[in-house]
């Protein structure tokens, strides 16, 4: 029986990854789609077409620091997680107001889930960080480079990701070459995180056939994308999803492992 998770999952990305992952799998398997509401989560399940894998929706808060432990605890083994919960940024959002929250879930709530479930990870499984292109060194100014290139610990990330958040809150990263965008620096120690924790797994997770990756899906047509972009010709979020569900469900190749994909293809970290 294969397990699957998704986090962040009540709409969006996130609602799109279950019901491809339901649809590619079968009855006797099991997709957790999760969120922190519980009414918002009944209403994601309800909205599924029915037929392959069985559909359970889950409370699970990646930015409560217990609430990952807890679920991969209760668990006891996975075969495909999404990474996917993410606290949105709109234009007009006071980055000082909102980067503590922001981080919790974006950056802390990341590191939580991979501590959790990767000692979960069955044989042939899929760890994947939902993530963006922006989450490479060359979105950051080269002095801050070394700020997340070659952590070898996601208690380095987190080290790292809550300097940058105390920066803002005092007011030196906007007068530093910290950019004023919060995705960028959040994105890059997403992207960071993976690529620590798969040096970590490297050689045991090759013998495994285990895949540990951080994934772009590219510009998606969403309310919140609306934002700060025209996205009236993006794909959808059902579009979107297919290429990270043939990252899950494809062969494990080895030049993708620890790497941000997008549509296949590796994006350079450097």
């Amino acid at each position: 029986m294969t397990v699957a998770l998704v986090t962040g999952a009540t709409q969006g990305l996130g609602l799109a990854l279950v019901e491809g992952l339901a649809q590619r799998l079968t009855p006797e398997d099991t997709v957790y789609l999760t969120g922190r509401d519980l009414g918002r989560i009944n209403q994601a399940v309800e909205s599924l077409p029915g037929g392959g894998a069985q559909v359970r929706g889950e409370v699970f808060d990646v930015a409560e620091p217990m609430a990952a432990a807890r679920l991969a605890d209760r668990l006891g083994g996975v075969d495909i997680v999404f990474g996917n919960a993410v606290m949105r940024v709109g234009p007009d959002d006071d980055p000082r107001s909102i980067v503590e929250a922001y981080t919790e879930v974006n950056n802390f709530g990341t590191t939580r889930l991979l501590r959790a479930f990767a000692p979960i990870m069955r044989d042939n499984g899929r760890l994947i960080v939902v993530a963006s292109s922006l989450g490479t060194l060359r979105q950051l100014a080269p002095v801050l480079h070394d700020r997340f290139d070659g952590l070898s610990s996601l208690d380095e990330v987190d080290e790292q990701v809550a300097a940058w958040r105390d920066a803002v809150l005092d007011g030196s990263a906007r007068s530093g070459a910290w950019p004023g965008f919060v995705n960028i620096p959040s994105k890059i120690a997403q992207v960071a995180a993976v690529r620590a924790l798969a040096e970590q797994r490297r050689e045991d997770d090759a013998a495994r056939g285990i895949l540990v990756a951080a994934a772009c899906p590219g510009m998606i047509n969403t309310p919140t994308s609306a934002l700060w972009w025209d996205v009236s010709d993006a794909p959808t979020p059902a579009q979107a999803a297919v290429a990270l569900l043939e990252l899950a469900f494809q062969p494990v190749d080895p030049d993708r492992y620890g790497q941000l994909v997008r549509h296949g293809k590796v994006v350079p970290w450097r």
